[in-house]
């Protein structure tokens, strides 16, 4: 019998993909952080401010990928793994506390967060899973997520222009770890294939997270709406064409990566789950937030400037972004749809941004609406094509 066939007594049971109680816990707080990256995104809306909470939203994205991930292997029965979910679930709400001021007076309390969390859950996998080849794996990915971290604390006493690139770096370092196989001098790499992936879990884990980020964009339409002194005709008028925009935002998502669906069926890899959940969600996360953040500047800013079109627009193609990868991670084709709903947005950005403020605001956003409830009535008639039943989506 070698390592590799010993089963520590933490590893999750085979078959079981539920996503557990423990799981749904610690997915609340990025309800929070979500929101948090936002509310950042939407009082900095600069070019500084943009590349700022690019930032900070990677560092959030990947706490919760990394964490993701090792739930797909530990046992969410086990007392010590609850209390690891628990300790993760604390780092990460003091970096979403800290996130509208991580690159001031919060940067250390941020920085030191996204340390402990993502030194802490690598070194738990290594000792509660001593003998098994996910152990081994995982010493490999503390030396990189050691490295990422010491930049990013290191970073934190550095003044903000040096900060964000320092921590720019970090963020690069830890995404590239994955695709580098977290290659390490003297104790070499490790391929995808020597980590075992359970795509259903992680695939739920993602489905689920993404809700919470259109949750996000329906509790800014709440608030925004709550805040305003008075609630003009204009005012419902674009919170129902942007709860449309969500609903075909949701539509298209679960008509993509649904139960079921033709992708979520598809490569069943390692690499490609790489590709469809760190990557791909990450960048289709983004842009709900984003879109939740055009949302906002509709209802108290509905003027057709730099910021709105851009914000308008960045969404969408992030998800766009997003559904390309995921569709080429899981079965080897974008979907040309992706690509004509891009090109029809970069078109319209450019013609709203040559017209300036003489443009009325609500244009910009009919054409985004128009895309992806586009985007949503393909999609569904593309996997309806298909002729294979799917479950109702969760």
């Amino acid at each position: 019998m070698t390592t590799q066939d010993i089963r520590p007594r933490l590893l999750r049971r085979p078959g079981d993909s539920e996503v557990a109680p423990i799981e749904l816990f610690f997915d609340l707080v990025y309800v929070f952080a979500i929101i948090q990256v936002s509310h950042t995104l939407l009082y900095h809306l600069t070019p500084l401010g943009a590349l700022e909470t690019t930032v900070l939203f990677g560092a959030v994205w990947w706490l919760w990928n990394y964490s993701a991930w090792a739930m797909n292997y530990l046992d969410p029965a086990r007392p010590s793994v609850r209390l690891l979910n628990a300790a993760l679930m604390l780092a990460a709400l003091g970096m979403a506390l800290t996130l509208p001021s991580a690159f001031g007076d919060g940067g250390l309390l941020f920085a030191l967060c996204f340390a402990a969390a993502q030194i802490g859950r690598p070194l738990f996998m290594v000792i509660a899973l001593r003998g098994h080849v996910v152990a081994r794996n995982y010493r490999n990915l503390l030396v990189w997520s050691a490295g990422a971290s010491a930049l990013f604390v290191a970073g934190a006493f550095l003044p903000p222009v040096a900060r964000l690139v320092v921590w720019a770096v970090a963020i690069a370092v830890d995404v590239a770890g994955p695709r580098l196989e977290f290659r390490v001098p003297g104790l070499g790499r490790t391929p995808m294939g020597t980590w075992p992936v359970d795509v259903e879990h992680l695939a739920e884990r993602n489905r689920l997270v993404f809700l919470i980020a259109l949750g996000e964009s329906i509790l800014i339409m709440g608030f925004t709406l709550t805040d305003l002194e008075v609630v003009t005709p204009y005012a419902v008028l674009i919170t129902l064409l942007g709860f449309t925009g969500l609903v075909a935002l949701w539509w298209s998502y679960f008509a993509l990566a649904g139960h079921g669906s033709r992708a979520s069926d598809g490569d069943g890899s390692t690499r490609a789950a790489r590709a469809a959940f760190a990557y791909a969600h990450g960048l289709m996360i983004a842009g709900a937030v984003v879109f939740a953040v055009a949302i906002e500047l509709h209802l108290t800013d509905p003027v057709n400037s730099t910021a709105l079109v851009l914000a308008s627009v960045a969404g969408p193609l992030l998800y766009l972004a997003g559904n390309a990868l995921y569709l080429r991670g899981r079965t080897g084709a974008a979907g040309a749809s992706r690509y004509v709903a891009t090109a029809v947005l970069v078109v319209a950005a450019a013609a709203a941004l040559l017209a300036g403020p003489a443009l009325p605001a609500i244009v910009i956003g009919l054409v985004v609406l128009a895309v992806v409830v586009g985007l949503a009535v393909t999609t569904e008639l593309t996997e309806r094509d298909t002729g294979r039943p799917r479950a109702p989506s969760r």
